[in-house]
């Protein structure tokens, strides 16, 4: 049995209470344009968060429909959706190719907010992947040339050695992108936006996609 006492318990009246008395209300959110209210979240988030403000979760489902999960980097966002990178060899790399839909979820602890994002997946294009891979550190490049991700490895000195081999393939000179590495699109049907508030009332605008534009809707929480 989990020892219980590793598990926060839910806040008392009281301190809901003090929430109310203490914090200045946020005014309804009211945004029609979903991308403009993101980037402006994301603003807020990388101002307020110790570490990875762009981080995202993302959600695929293997050939049986079983739900996989993990943790990226947002690289890129405008109206065409929400990009990043990856091997296209590990599993999300597989498992969008053969099932391009995905949902995202930042979420940003210290600001009590979160955004949920559902939509369909393409690759970016070669020339993206390509000047966002020139962009990383170098021993990122030398990482993605090495790095045969999510298949099994059998001790870390196997990945070790194949990071000395590709560096001295490469000597001093440029690292080109690998072939297996590239970024995927995720162009959104549905954005919804969440914020906490007290008493777990917490308010929910979904963004939905009509034709060029967007419809909107509340959830109850």
């Amino acid at each position: 049995m989990t020892d219980k006492t590793l598990i926060p318990p839910s806040p008392s009246e009281d301190e809901y209470v003090r929430q109310v008395t203490t914090a200045e209300p946020p005014p309804l959110l009211t945004e029609t344009d979903p991308f403009a209210l993101f980037a402006e979240w994301l603003t807020e988030a990388l101002a307020k968060e110790p570490n990875d403000a762009n981080a995202m979760a993302v959600a695929t489902a293997d050939p049986d429909g079983l739900p996989d999960v993990r943790m990226v980097l947002l690289k890129d966002v405008d109206p065409a959706g929400f990009v990043f990178y990856t091997n296209l060899g590990s599993a999300k790399g597989r498992q969008l190719a053969a099932n391009p839909q995905a949902a995202l979820l930042f979420h940003w602890k210290s600001l009590r907010r979160q955004v949920r994002v559902r939509g369909t997946v393409s690759p970016v294009t070669p020339e993206e992947a390509d000047a966002y891979f020139a962009t990383r550190a170098r021993p990122a490049q030398l990482g993605a040339w090495a790095s045969d991700q999510s298949r099994p490895l059998a001790d870390r000195l196997g990945l070790e050695k194949k990071i000395a081999e590709v560096g001295l393939r490469f000597g001093l000179g440029k690292v080109p992108r690998p072939p297996h590495w590239s970024g995927f699109r995720v162009a959104p049907k549905t954005i919804e936006f969440w914020r906490d508030r007290p008493f777990r009332l917490h308010e929910r605008l979904v963004f939905e996609r009509a034709g060029d534009g967007w419809t909107t809707h509340r959830l109850y929480p």
